[in-house]
């Protein structure tokens, strides 16, 4: 799993008080809208207007209240089902998946075993819909902005219904049904998703909370192929992969009539998109000379005067001054201890793309990435030769497979702590600190101590390093850029996990199904990056810090001694703060 993660898809800004004109907007709020979409705006074709966003407070509660509780329980079934790939990889092979492709000629020395070779197919099934996963984020994300969620619902109702009739009938068609279908599932599963995300708005006070749940359904949505092994088992084996996904496709129905049915077909307006609308100066034709004042122009005048009366209303409903000012100190307290926080916010993506901060930070998501789907794939290959045993490598297998959706879930609130209160160069360190640990818990042979140590630390670490990842990328790069920024990371590193295939046959044939080798290997890239990572961005956060002191101490001396009464013109803000560093 690799979709982004933030605490919120805006920071929050103080909302219009009485003493707070026009004037003091702060532009800096509107850019900090997180857009999914990976090109510029002005690539967008001219002849076509993007749907318009609607205020939460122009829809009655309990609707926003279903569309949340539905959307949650429909991610359930649909958001990140292909990464429990563990847990139907068993099933699919005692079906005789690729058996028909796999035949070994007994005269052909070369030939590798069919066993493995129907082991190389099926991980590379789940290789290609990791990869698709991360990569589809870009197309997605430029349609949720320009077409609306209830367009990618529907987009991702079709691609799972598609790939749930060709895992179904993938021995009656023409290419491989396994592979093509897998690839849809994981494909709806990001439509699904990501058009989710702004419901968080239809509650800004419990924003976090709706991301929180939407986040543990992606997680807890690899159970489903978990429960299915198991009523597979259960009925001795009749319940047979063809019938499973015949009836999977309920879900994709039901996400369908839902969409068309119940939930916004624009997305919610942000806070920020709210306040700017309140903002906007009245059009000049909206006030004119009291000679030239009539019925029309006074109607008009008033009804936009009452519609502005009616957002301020609304976003007070919604979140309240009060509260609205205590989350931005809130989030500036967190800029602050962040350390790292608007160092390439000025620059535009591709400097931004250019800079050792972006390279540092990809580099090490390619190694993270590939190792933690590749750990996915062939944690049951890897504990028969580490345990020398296929019980005890089913045992833990099974852990696996209940402790992986669980781990998602029960990290969430942990995550957003570390985040919120630690800097971000501790932060580094406890990834490259935990990723190496799990290296060595990984190539510990006969220890089924360290196995089921080593699976309680990846399924902890796994929630924790994506949102890190895309918690870094916000602070780094700044939200103008995000959805350039963090999406190119997961492209890449994505596109990386075709590698894959490389270390499956490796793992097989080279090395006679020992892991320690590739293990040692992804773990000594992993670890040389992260050092490297983490040494440069301790420098820059030292050089953050003493700049802004001596800003902070030049605005002190120009308002005490610039003119003698300590309303020197020259301050220090926390707009400051958006400095590069150089």
């Amino acid at each position: 799993m690799s979709l982004n993660r933030v605490s919120s898809l805006e920071t929050f800004a103080p909302l219009l008080t009485e003493n707070r004109s026009r004037r003091s907007s702060d532009a800096s709020t509107r850019a900090r809208k997180i857009s999914f979409n990976p090109l510029p705006s002005s690539w967008d074709p001219p002849a076509l207007e993007q749907i318009q966003a609607v205020g939460a407070f122009e829809v009655p509660r309990w609707k926003r209240t279903l569309q949340v509780v539905v959307a949650v329980i429909y991610c359930l079934f649909a958001a990140g089902i292909v990464f429990g790939y563990a847990a139907i990889k068993p099933v699919l092979k005692r079906e005789g998946a690729y058996r028909d492709v796999c035949r070994v000629d007994p005269n052909d020395e070369d030939a590798i075993g069919e066993d493995t070779c129907v082991e190389i197919h099926l991980n590379f099934m789940f290789t290609a819909a990791a990869v698709a996963t991360n990569v589809a984020a870009l197309p997605i994300g430029a349609i949720l902005d320009r077409y609306g969620p209830r367009v990618c619902g529907l987009l991702g109702a079709l691609c799972l219904a598609i790939g749930a009739l060709c895992m179904s009938f993938e021995n009656q068609l023409p290419f491989d049904g396994l592979l093509f279908g897998y690839l849809f599932l994981a494909l709806g599963g990001p439509f699904t998703y990501i058009s989710s995300f702004q419901l968080s708005n239809a509650f800004p006070k419990n924003s976090g909370l709706i991301l929180a749940l939407l986040t543990g359904a992606f997680d807890a949505s690899s159970a489903l192929f978990l429960i299915y092994r198991i009523i597979y088992e259960r009925t001795n084996e009749t319940f047979g992969h063809q019938s499973f996904f015949l009836a999977y496709l309920i879900v994709p129905a039901a996400i369908a009539v839902i969409q068309l049915v119940l939930m916004p077909a624009q997305s919610y307006k942000t806070v920020g998109e709210l306040v700017e609308e309140i903002e906007e100066p009245i059009p000049a034709e909206m006030e004119p000379y009291d000679d030239q004042i009539d019925e029309e122009t006074a109607l008009l005048h008033e009804e936009e005067r009452q519609h502005r009366a009616e957002v301020v209303s609304g976003i007070q409903e919604l979140l309240g001054t009060t509260k609205a000012d205590k989350q931005a100190r809130k989030e500036e307290r967190k800029n602050e201890i962040s350390g790292v926080w608007g160092v390439m916010h000025a620059y535009t993506a591709w400097e931004q793309i250019k800079s050792p901060w972006f390279i540092l930070i990809c580099l090490f998501t390619v190694v993270q990435m590939t190792r933690i789907n590749y750990f996915v794939a062939t944690i049951r290959v890897q504990y028969t030769y580490l345990l020398s045993s296929p019980a005890l490598a089913e045992r833990v297998n099974d852990f696996f497979d209940l402790a992986l959706p669980l781990g998602g879930i029960l990290s969430i609130p942990f995550i957003g702590a570390i985040l919120d209160r630690t800097s971000t160069l501790t932060v580094l360190v406890t990834l490259v600190a935990t990723a190496t640990t799990i290296g060595i818990l990984g190539i510990i042979p006969h220890s089924l101590l360290a196995a089921y140590a080593n699976v309680c630390l990846f399924v902890l670490y796994r929630p924790f390093y994506y949102t890190a990842v895309s918690d870094y990328s916000a602070k780094v790069f700044g939200f103008r850029t995000f959805g350039k920024v963090y999406g190119t990371i997961i492209c890449l590193a994505g596109l990386f996990n075709f590698s894959q295939s490389g270390l499956d046959y490796l793992l097989h044939e080279i090395f006679n199904g020992d892991p320690v080798p590739v293990n040692v290997g992804l773990m000594a890239a992993g670890l040389l990056i992260g050092v490297v990572m983490v040494m440069f961005v301790g420098v820059q956060s030292r050089g953050i810090k003493r700049k802004l002191l001596e800003e902070e101490a030049r605005g002190a001396f120009a308002y005490y001694g610039g003119n003698g009464n300590g309303t020197g013109t020259t301050s220090t803000t926390s707009s400051t703060r958006e400095w590069s560093a150089n």
